[in-house]
């Protein structure tokens, strides 16, 4: 184990205790005190255009540079918006991380974000996270804290309870936060959106979703009792920290390069990966909110550390309004499909397999979801893919009744950097990403212990099970990193 800087360590808590201090001091850069915001009209169309200061760019700090934080550093400065001034990577000079230290070979290199954030938090004004599910809650709290604008990828955080102390957190520090859902900022948003506000898509009650591809942990051992150890540590990797402020566990290769995602201990599992791509738009725009119930209706190889093969768990949502009861039935695991309409379309379906009238079961299916109103149903995909009216008659016969909606001329990375430089608003903040990600938190819950959840929507608590609880905070923050869960 590498060894601690006693010295180090006191001079960091006393930083981030001087956190939230210095966070609301933040300086507002010029762009932001002469820019002109963009203006639209109630169909979301553009009567006056943005404008910003001559070659001002929003100052970029990532953290989390290797597998998918590569994509979202290139993402950002393709967007010709940002200047990448500083790097941060666990595995800072691993295989993973070589790539975007070449291309930005100018910008400050960190191990350690909390040293990059003493060092430098004068010197830039956004932060991009795209780190392990667990350790989304340290870095995004404390750039907060210091009035960062903050871009995290999805799910947001890995416990119920992290996601509450961030929407407490957007709600004092004020600064622009985005969820890396892509979708949620393109036609689709606009489509469900203006869809349910002109009553296209009404009194639903029954929703499927789905995402049936192959997941790393399957076909690993289910009987699996304790985690693996064994493995040299790389060179470039400081394992310590690796873990933030989760308790530790011997390395073992089976934990890095994505393959956290596996365990109930790090990652989220297939719903937390796919379902911010999936449920975004339903959940947002029919008001969904937390569940009242949660069911673990297949849970196919079943066990105490990692995911299932197969997941079905069905989400119940009370009524909102003047909205009825939904019921979200969620689906993942390579042969374990939704039964879709028989008019789906485009689909190889199974012969002699008894189902619902009306029914049919596929032999495969893309990513997506069913969404059943009282007069449509509705066929639609994930990420950025709209919406189908089915079957194809209904859609011909209203095809001149469908409302237009707001075609996207940008993307979420765009989106996130002209809110940091106040020119527009984030469409996937925290305070609607926050609650979509504590769906898939009791979805995980559910799936760790293999039980039935009651949760009260109202004290946010799971009331009839005390490990399950106790599950929505999670393990309690390791010596060192308690001050970080403070900050909200």
């Amino acid at each position: 184990m590498k060894k601690i800087n006693k010295a180090n360590n006191s001079k960091r808590r006393d930083f981030i205790k001087k956190a939230v201090s210095i966070g609301s001091l933040m300086v507002l850069p010029s762009h932001v005190l002469f820019a002109k915001k963009k203006i639209r009209d109630a169909s979301g169309k553009v009567i006056q255009k943005a404008v910003v200061l001559p070659n001002d760019k929003v100052n970029l700090a990532c953290c989390g540079i290797g597998n998918r934080g590569a994509s979202v550093v290139k993402y950002l400065n393709d967007t010709g918006a940002a200047n990448v001034v500083a790097l941060c990577d666990i595995n800072m000079g691993g295989e993973k991380t070589l790539k975007t230290m070449d291309t930005h070979n100018k910008a400050k290199r960190y191990q350690d974000f909390r040293t990059l954030f003493e060092e430098m938090s004068d010197k830039f004004d956004s932060v991009s996270v795209a780190t392990p599910d667990f350790s989304h809650f340290p870095i995004t709290i404390l750039a907060m804290s210091l009035g960062k604008h903050v871009y995290v990828e999805k799910p947001l955080t890995r416990t119920f309870e992290e996601s509450e102390m961030l929407i407490r957190a957007a709600k004092k520090y004020n600064v622009a936060t985005q969820m890396g859902n892509q979708g949620h900022c393109q036609d689709n948003y606009y489509q469900f959106k203006t869809w349910v506000e002109k009553g296209i898509i009404k009194d639903v009650k029954e929703i499927t979703a789905h995402m049936n591809g192959k997941r790393r942990w399957h076909g690993w051992d289910t009987q699996m009792k304790k985690f693996p150890v064994g493995g040299k540590i790389p060179k470039t990797l400081d394992w310590h920290n690796w873990h933030v402020a989760y308790p530790y566990h011997d390395f073992h290769e089976d934990f890095i390069d994505g393959q956290w995602r596996c365990w109930y201990a790090f990652g989220n599992g297939a719903l937390g990966d796919w379902g911010a791509h999936i449920m975004d738009g339903f959940h947002q725009f029919l008001d969904l909110g937390l569940p009242q119930k949660i069911e673990p209706k297949k849970l196919t190889g079943h066990n105490d550390l990692f995911y299932p093969q197969s997941s079905t768990l069905k989400f119940h949502f009370p009524k909102r309004g003047d909205m009825p009861k939904v019921n979200v039935t969620w689906y993942d695991g390579v042969e374990n499909l939704p039964e879709v309409p028989e008019n789906y379309g485009d689909i190889e379906m199974e012969t002699m397999v008894k189902t619902k009238k009306g029914m049919v079961k596929p032999k495969s299916l893309r990513p997506g979801k069913v969404i059943y109103g009282k007069d449509l149903t509705f066929k639609g995909g994930s990420h950025h893919r709209t919406l189908k009216i089915l079957p194809d008659q209904n859609a011909k016969d209203i095809q001149n009744n469908l409302p237009e909606y707001y075609k996207s001329e940008t993307n979420h990375f765009m989106n996130f950097l002209n809110a940091s430089r106040g020119l527009e608003k984030t469409l996937s903040p925290f305070e609607v990403a926050a609650p979509l990600s504590q769906v898939f938190c009791l979805g995980t819950i559910a799936q760790q212990l293999n039980q039935t959840l009651l949760f009260d929507r109202k004290t946010k608590t799971i009331t009839n099970n005390a490990m399950a609880n106790q599950l929505l905070k999670g393990y309690p923050p390791r010596k060192g990193w308690e001050e970080f869960y403070k900050l909200a």
